[in-house]
């Protein structure tokens, strides 16, 4: 296959590369998990895998136990997950998601971005079809176990696609409901699980030219910014490297 995973390599997000927006994305996402899902990681998968990642991003203990504790807190504010759908410059289809505890600041801000760089934000929903909702896990490999092996196990608990990135990891692709089936599968065998995160994979892309690609990053890099945005997805094809 590939598809997913060749779109993942060109469109990793720049939010990533800077320490502070990784603890910020992560500590609203352990928050939420803590909230719906209680405090016990034993309990709680989806905040035990958080807490896996939040070590391997050098996350300091102090900020998890805050943003789990914010979680029960009346004196802090409630965050809400809401995605927002609209098209950037030539019709680039952009989703974005985001975690805060001010919808009316949000959408107002996410509203000017697209309008300003001559985009319109859409009506929620008005995108799904464009993009297929996947769970992405990065495992390390086990000397043991081939990919050729793992892949055809994993097929029975929904994965859809496996590859190795540049540093030697395996990332797993699988339906956005195969979620809890493959990190239990996962847990269960022995596999160190790096992270475990949501992503929305285009099915079909966009060809723009140099300047073209230009006019939407600037709309991309500017959502990026914003501080409730957790994720950007867009179907702008992207050059080969």
């Amino acid at each position: 296959m590939g598809r997913a995973f060749e779109y993942r390599k060109a469109t990793k997000l720049k939010r990533w590369g800077n320490m502070a927006r990784v603890f910020t994305k992560l500590g609203k996402q352990i928050t939420i998990a803590a909230r719906e899902g209680g405090p016990d990681p034993d309990m709680n998968p989806r905040l035990r895998v958080l807490m896996q990642q939040s070590k391997k991003e050098n996350m300091p203990k102090e900020n998890v136990e805050r943003a789990i504790k914010k979680a029960f807190s009346k004196d802090e504010a409630d965050y809400k997950e809401i995605n927002y759908e609209g098209y950037g410059p030539h019709g680039v289809a952009i989703f974005v998601e985001t975690a805060t505890d001010n919808n009316t600041r949000t959408v107002a801000n996410i509203r000017s971005y697209f309008n300003r760089f001559g985009g319109s934000l859409g009506t929620s929903g008005c995108l799904q079809f464009l993009f297929d909702h996947k769970c992405v896990f990065n495992i390390v490999p086990k000397a043991d176990v081939s990919l050729e092996d793992l892949e055809l196990e994993l097929i029975d608990y929904g994965v859809e696609e496996l590859n190795q990135d540049e540093e030697g990891n395996i990332i797993l692709y699988g339906d956005f409901q195969s979620y809890a089936a493959i990190q239990k599968y996962l847990e269960e065998n022995g596999f160190e699980i790096n992270s475990a995160e949501f992503e929305r994979i285009p099915n079909d892309y966009k060809e723009l030219n140099e300047e073209q690609r230009a006019s939407v990053q600037k709309l991309l890099d500017k959502i990026e910014e914003d501080e409730d945005v957790q994720n950007v997805f867009h179907n702008m094809a992207m050059p080969e490297e």
